[in-house]
């Protein structure tokens, strides 16, 4: 019996498009959810550029099991940007959308058949020297020249892809017809034995579900799905088309039937609109500091605020953070101090890592001292401090200066959940003091020992550069 991948796409099909935009904490969840049914692979969106991006594409990927894809449109090419942000996963993996139809070759990419399959075969070798696992994704693959689509396929995967993925983007085939297009796929592409072969088929006219189990019949070996219907199969209708008909053909899969309800109806919740879920801030005061901002604060209002915080943002920086307090300003009623301090961290003064963390180990416990060994990575060697303290978190600042051989006055030290759940995300926030100047980093991680040591390192990172 033969194991059938099942993909799921719900955070690149829905990442800003659904009926309110998702939130860090809510694509977060999402993630986690799906890790836990056991889908054989998450797929992110194509990222633009924006750091909120990058930050949610590294933190799924440092926290789930399945095999990350992140999608790189080949019109935009950052493969690099994009390998970057899911390189720490457990499986990573480059998804490449490439149209294949001759409207959407032109219109998207302004190319021509034989200017296409030199560029598809470019990013595929650029997309391979980065990753062990590179997909091609042929975009409207049924309305796509035949003969075409066939030297796409062999093209990709002598470039490198060992996976490749038919996409019916109109969705208007019948079972029969979609079936006998990908049996005419395979016996002329023999190129495609042993590959991952994949269907992403458009329900258009609900018919999507039934052309997928007929690709499997014709050899497919994985169907992509999201977990709430938008537009694909629904992953409990795939669930339910395998428990039902999977030994008649001969094929099984990896999920959790038994979870599958409860954990789409939470999707369901965290996609929904605001006013359905109750996700509606109230009006108040920060209850440490009495600032309170709001959407018709001005930037130098927001500048104002970040002074009595301790920062002195650069006018490039102010307006990072400017731009960024609106976007959460826009969600809610009102942003307070705490709230500042993280839109700071993660938005203003991203600098190039001098120290990066490899790998650390703490020992703690009520009838121990507390002792961290830490291992960090400057301009390419690796520095090792070793230092005891007062409890874990102590321990692991105090080995890192001892690496640095220089103590920074520790301004302010916040940890806060940014998930829910015995496995959730912590949050941490480090502020130093240098030169009168105030730095903040923010860590991420399920340890939140390993968010305070990255949180550190991100701040340090930001006074090296100052300073150099």
């Amino acid at each position: 019996m033969k194991k059938l991948q099942v993909i799921d796409m719900t955070l690149r099909q829905t990442a800003n498009t659904g009926s309110r935009e998702m939130t860090f904490k809510d694509k977060l969840e999402i993630a986690r959810i799906l890790d836990r049914l056991k889908v054989d692979a998450i797929e992110l969106a194509p990222i633009t550029g924006s750091k909120a991006e990058q930050l949610t594409n590294r933190t799924v990927a440092s926290m789930v099991s399945a095999r990350v894809s992140a999608a790189v449109e080949v019109s935009a090419g950052n493969i690099e940007e994009t390998w970057d942000s899911i390189r720490n996963a457990k499986e990573p993996s480059l998804n490449l959308l490439v149209p294949v139809s001759t409207v959407l070759m032109e219109y998207s990419c302004h190319k021509k058949a034989p200017a296409m399959l030199a560029g598809a075969a470019e990013m595929v070798g650029r997309a391979r020297f980065h990753c062990e696992h590179v997909e091609i994704s042929l975009v409207d693959a049924t309305r796509a020249e035949k003969d075409f689509l066939c030297e796409m396929i062999r093209t990709a995967v002598k470039a490198g892809a060992d996976r490749v993925t038919v996409c019916d983007t109109a969705g208007v085939m019948l079972p029969d017809e979609f079936g006998a297009f990908i049996a005419g796929i395979r016996s002329q592409v023999p190129e495609l034995e042993g590959l991952e072969f994949c269907v992403q088929i458009s329900d258009e006219i609900s018919m999507a579900l039934s052309c997928a189990a007929a690709a499997v019949r014709e050899g497919a070996t994985g169907i992509k799905c999201t977990a709430v219907k938008c537009g694909y199969p629904a992953l409990e209708e795939a669930a339910r088309f395998i428990r039902a008909k999977g030994m008649d053909i001969g094929i099984s899969c990896g999920l959790r039937d038994t979870e599958i309800s409860r954990a789409v109806s939470q999707i369901g919740r965290l996609l929904a609109p605001a006013e359905e879920t109750g996700h509606i801030g109230a009006l108040a005061q920060d209850e440490t500091s009495g600032i309170c901002l709001d959407i018709n604060d001005t930037a130098a209002d927001v500048s104002r605020v970040a002074r009595q915080l301790g920062y002195e943002l650069s006018e490039e920086d102010g307006a990072r953070v400017f731009e960024a307090f609106r976007r959460v300003a826009e969600k809610k009623h009102f942003v307070g101090a705490r709230e500042l301090d993280v839109i700071i961290a993660s938005a203003a003064m991203q600098v190039p890592p001098t120290y990066k963390v490899l790998s650390y180990v703490i020992n703690s416990g009520n009838v121990i001292t507390a002792t961290a060994n830490i291992l960090l990575e400057k301009d390419g060697a690796q520095v090792r401090g070793v230092a005891i303290g007062d409890g874990p978190i102590d321990a692991a600042f105090q080995a890192i200066e001892q690496i640095i051989g220089h103590h920074y006055e520790l301004d302010d030290f916040q940890i806060q959940t940014v998930t829910e759940g015995r496995d959730a995300m912590g949050s941490a926030l480090v502020k130093l003091r240098s030169g009168g100047r105030v730095y903040s980093g923010n860590g991420i991680s399920t340890d939140i020992i390993g968010a305070s040591i990255r949180a550190y390192v991100s701040a340090l990172n930001k006074i090296v550069y100052e300073l150099n």
